[in-house]
């Protein structure tokens, strides 16, 4: 059991990530200590009420200030770092806010990791940061990219990186199903909808956690890990939550796009595939030569097709109305 009697940390703990996670954590396994660390002492308060096992661990800090996450590290096993900027409207408007917390924290994160010698490191991602038009999709395909190049100036240190991607998730703090339902619960008659056309890929919270448990024994360091799993189409979330709603189509907001990707055409030669997963390796080579085909778990993948691309709008796999229903009660 990975995480029995181990130290973990995560970064940006009290989202929505965070408290699945730790739920996760705390029912499969038995924690030495969990670290959460974010800014929010009042959202870290509220959550202590809840999740308050011997092992818990609030550390009020920010991604932004390095000395504190060497504070915070020390002795610290295996990290996940979830803490980010994430809403694209607000990081267009805000620039530089949103590079100091999801760049200059990345590296912060990765330099408090080394210097602590921690096991492995896990940074979420995002759909956004393949092919970004917006700027919080730019500063995650950096912060991507400081992840995996990380793993070459580990030197002689146990430190490995890796990053896990994946699109949007059901129910999520700021997502779209909790701003329909509220639109509901005020009384609306017709839900916004930026354009009919577009497509997300739909994650369970729990799945997500699951995934990224799954990679901590997976990886050997530098890849992207990305999951297989369904679509939805806008409209079809919509008659979903709000049956009776009209519909009031308002135009794409500022760095949006109709489709979401995760493994971009350009990467297609970088990009292995796995029963149930994509890994994209790193496009630089390291010291320590990996096979990318067969992870740490013994299972093998193969390299995809030439100009292969998985997007929202081309997977196989799209939810029905009556599905999402019931991944949205």
């Amino acid at each position: 059991m990975m995480f029995n009697n181990k130290n973990i940390l995560i970064t940006g703990g009290t989202g929505s990530f965070g408290k699945k996670f730790i739920k996760i954590l705390l029912e499969k396994y038995s924690p030495k200590k969990v670290i959460v660390y974010s800014r929010d002492e009042l959202k870290q308060f509220e959550m202590g009420q809840v999740y308050n096992a011997p092992c818990m661990r609030y550390f009020i800090g920010d991604v932004r200030d390095k000395e504190r996450l060497m504070l915070a590290m020390k002795g610290v096993d295996f990290v996940v770092h979830a803490a980010a900027l994430k809403q694209v409207p607000a990081a267009e408007y805000n620039p530089m806010e949103c590079i100091k917390t999801n760049i200059n924290g990345a590296q912060n994160v990765i330099d408090a990791a080394i210097a602590n010698n921690v096991e492995k490191v896990i940074a979420l991602s995002t759909d956004k940061a393949a092919n970004p038009i917006n700027l919080y999709g730019a500063t995650k395909l950096a912060s991507d990219k400081l992840f995996t190049a990380a793993n070459n100036i580990v030197g002689d240190g146990r430190t490995r990186f890796s990053v896990v991607r994946y699109g949007n998730v059901v129910g999520s703090r700021g997502s779209v199903v909790p701003f329909f339902k509220a639109l509901i619960a005020r009384g609306a008659t017709e839900l916004p909808v930026t354009d009919a056309r577009m497509t997300r890929f739909w994650l369970k919270l729990e799945d997500g956690v699951e995934f990224v448990l799954k990679n901590f024994q997976r990886m050997q360091g530098g890849e992207i890990f990305i999951p297989k799993i369904p679509s939805m189409r806008i409209l079809d979330l919509a008659k979903a939550i709000a049956p009776e709603a009209k519909i009031k189509i308002i135009g794409i907001r500022p760095g949006e796009k109709l489709h979401e990707v995760m493994c971009p055409s350009d990467l297609y030669y970088e990009t292995v595939e796995f029963p149930d997963h994509f890994v994209i390796k790193p496009s630089i080579e390291f010291t320590e030569k990996i096979d990318y085909t067969t992870n740490a778990l013994g299972e093998h993948g193969y390299m995809v097709e030439d100009g292969f691309d998985y997007n929202s709008g081309n997977n196989p796999h799209f939810l029905t109305v009556e599905e999402l229903k019931a991944m949205n009660p």
